[in-house]
This record gives structure tokens, C-alpha cells and sequence, in this order.
């Protein structure tokens, strides 16, 4: 039997007395679900003649596309960017815990590391579809190791390279491939990067500036070259200055080219970035802002010491640093908990705050047809919330897979 045949035949599930985020809007209609993707009902209705099968009462909940996080180095006790004999099980661990913070789908990012835990760790980390499982893989976040010194934060300077004469054979070497990655981070001064960036570009994968002192003539130069993505704007770049603004400066840039869209990481857990500086880059260019939570392997697990790749990280309170530092270590804030804190420090809408954890990093990564919307046709991945954001359940391909002790869904 055809897939068609195999989806036509499934059950259809209408979810009622809810809002929708269609469009931009939160929109008081059913959604519907068949087969795994949201469904036109109208066509279903005059076409094939059918009803649901089963309604659902959301109990006047918001029903927003499935949060996408493409800068998390672990979480729960898993780090990603340790080298074990099963990199797998600890990458499913993650996958499973933080469906309960919306998220559906993911990028395993991996700090500067030494080439055998690029070799050992990336072929365990395959690209995997989402389910009751776990958080969907997209491909692996490589940020670094060519990085600036001056700006590698958390990031271990032993293991920190430059790109040699053939540097796409050099990026090769590093890592052991590319089968497996999605985003790389890099710095777009280091000698033969542009090179580097255009050749990644070609294979798909997303070119991210970061960890860098770049000025904004780089910058727009490596835009020009392919790069598409900033990250952690900010944090671990040189501070905007008026006469030459940086990476920042690259969120009003006039040098790029025709539709291009910029987009950039910003990591709102009210530790890493002041409300006033949410507020700027929101401002200044709200479609290109992806919320990331950069969230390190001590992720749910309170104050203490824990790792990140080669470091000690220790927490306090709400703050991870490199242990014996006062440099950050990534953030302890689960997507939901920045989707919140973003609404409440810059003031934008319910809606601009939601695709900024779905939305917009499904455009980043090219796969808004699909994902970061509630669109007919897309996959039905998406999150429950009630008016404060608290997640109430998380839904992938039309299947419950975490839900609240006291939703009744």
C-alpha cells in the first residue's frame, strides 16, 4: 500500500477549543491531524467526505509549532562533547527530557574539542526522526575548534586550530566528516575561511559566525560568501562600537546579499544577555532572531561542579561558569523557561516570542515547509501551552509524547 493510501486510511484527530499560531497570528480554529501532518479540513471534508475520528479539548489552550533548539551541548548529566562507547544513549537521554520544555526537534552541539572525540563522538550522532522516544536530531552543532582565541570563552585554547593552506581538507581531517552536521561555528577572520564557509555552504550545511573578533567588512564578507547564522550574538564577539559595530553590526547591514535573510542566536536566559540588549536586537531585526538555550550537560541538575567537553563547569544558582572563572559556561535555562523570560523582557507579542524558538530556526536550517509551523501539510509537531507558556504537552507527528501530570489532554 502507497503512503497516501497508508496516511488517507489513518485515524483524524481535531483538536478543539484551542488557538492556533498560523501565520503570525493566534487564530481560534480546530487543528487537524492525520497520518503524522496537519490537515486542510476542508479539503478532507469536500473531497473524501469525512469527519474526525476522535476530538481532542485543549481547554482554550495555545497550540504553537514544537520548539527547535540548535545550540544545546547536553543536558541532565549528558555531555555532549564527551567521548564514551555510547554517545547514543546519552543523546536519547536529552531527547526524552526536554520534550517536557516543548521541544521537538534539536541540534547536539559540540564545544572545541581534541580531534579523537570529533572522530569517536559524530558517527554515533545521526540525524533521527522525533517520537515517544525523544526530540527529533537534526544534525550535530559543531562550534569550533576554529574559533578566535581572544574570543573562545568556555572553549578549551589547547584544542582551538586555524585553518591550514587546503583548509576544506583540513576541516575534514578535523572532524572525520561531515555526514552527521548541520550548523559548524566558526570565525570568519581566521586566514582561508571564506573558502571553508563556501564549501560547507555547498554541502548544506549552515555556516555560523561566532566566538570571534570579527569587524563588520568580514563579517558582511562572509555573509557574501554564504554564512547564514550568528552565534550567541553578543556574547564572545567584540562589543558594538559606532564606528565599526562587528557582527552586530551585520543586523542592519546594507552589504548583503538581495534576500538574504541574517538570522542569529540569542540566548535569553537573563543571565547571558541584559533585557536591554534583547530588546535592541529584537528591535532591529526581529525576523532573524532565534532563541538558543546553549544549555550545558548541568542542565536540571542544580549547583555544583560538572563538565563541558574538556572543563569543569561550576553552578550557581541560575549562572554557570568555567570552574575557578568568571567567563560563562553556556546556560542552565531550558527553551521554554527563554521563550518566557524573551516575552517579559522585550515586551514583543505571544506570537513573536513563539517562532522565535519554532519559526524561525525551521527558516534557518530550511525546513519551514515542514517544521516551526502549523501550516496545511506540515508535520505535526507541536507543543501545548496555557497563557503563561507553560508547556501542558508536547505532540510529534500527531502523537502525545510528554504531557503534565494535571493536563488532561
Amino acid at each position: 500500500m502507497r503512503g497516501g493510501q497508508v496516511a488517507a486510511r489513518a485515524p483524524v484527530i481535531q483538536f478543539t477549543n484551542c488557538r492556533i499560531l498560523r501565520g503570525g497570528a493566534l487564530l481560534r480554529e480546530d487543528l487537524w491531524v492525520r497520518g503524522g501532518r496537519i490537515l486542510d479540513p476542508e479539503k478532507l471534508f469536500f473531497e473524501e467526505r469525512r469527519v474526525a475520528d476522535e476530538q481532542r479539548d485543549c481547554g482554550g489552550c495555545i497550540l504553537a509549532p514544537g520548539f527547535i533548539d540548535v545550540q544545546i551541548n547536553g543536558g541532565f548529566g549528558v555531555d555532549f562533547s564527551q567521548a564514551s562507547e555510547d554517545v547514543g544513549s546519552g543523546v536519547a537521554l536529552v531527547a526524552r527530557r526536554i520534550l517536557s520544555h516543548g521541544v521537538t526537534s534539536f541540534c547536539p552541539t559540540l564545544v572545541t574539542s581534541p580531534l579523537e572525540v570529533y572522530h569517536k563522538v559524530l558517527p554515533q550522532i545521526p540525524v533521527k526522526s522525533g517520537g515517544p522516544h525523544g526530540a527529533g536530531v537534526l544534525g550535530v552543532h559543531l562550534e569550533g575548534p576554529f574559533i578566535s582565541r581572544e574570543k573562545r570563552g568556555a572553549h578549551p585554547e589547547a584544542h582551538l586550530r586555524s585553518f591550514e593552506a587546503d583548509a576544506f581538507q583540513d576541516v575534514l581531517a578535523t572532524y572525520g566528516g561531515l555526514d552527521n552536521v548541520r550548523i559548524v561555528t566558526l570565525a570568519p577572520e581566521l586566514g582561508h575561511s571564506h573558502e571553508v564557509i563556501r564549501e560547507l555552504t555547498a554541502l548544506g550545511i549552515c555556516v555560523s559566525l561566532g566566538h570571534s573578533v570579527a569587524d563588520l567588512g568580514t563579517a558582511e564578507e562572509a555573509v557574501q560568501s554564504g554564512a547564514t547564522f550568528i552565534t550567541h550574538l553578543f556574547n564572545a564577539m567584540l562589543p558594538f562600537h559606532h564606528r565599526d559595530p562587528g557582527i552586530v553590526g551585520l543586523l542592519t547591514s546594507d552589504r548583503l546579499p538581495a534576500g538574504r535573510c541574517i538570522f542569529y542566536g540569542m540566548i535569553a536566559d537573563g543571565i547571558h544577555t541584559n533585557p536591554a540588549a534583547l530588546r535592541i536586537a529584537h528591535r532591529a531585526h526581529p525576523k532573524g532572531l532565534v532563541l538558543v538555550t546553549d544549555a550545558v550537560p548541568a542542565l536540571g541538575l542544580g549547583n555544583g561542579r560538572h563538565t563541558l567537553g574538556q572543563q569543569e563547569v561550576e553552578v550557581d544558582g541560575l549562572t554557570a561558569y568555567v570552574a575557578g572563572t568568571n567567563t560563562l559556561s553556556g546556560s542552565i535555562a531550558p527553551m521554554d523557561t527563554c521563550v518566557r523570560h524573551f516575552l517579559q523582557a522585550t515586551g514583543c507579542s505571544v506570537e513573536s516570542a513563539l517562532e522565535a524558538a519554532s519559526l524561525h530556526p525551521a527558516q534557518l536550517l530550511g525546513l519551514e515547509k515542514c517544521k516551526g509551523t502549523l501550516d496545511f501539510g506540515a508535520d505535526a509537531d507541536f507543543v501545548v501551552l496555557d497563557d503563561s507558556l507553560h508547556v501542558r504537552a508536547t505532540y510529534i507527528s500527531g502523537e502525545l509524547v510528554w504531557q503534565a501530570e494535571e493536563a488532561r489532554l
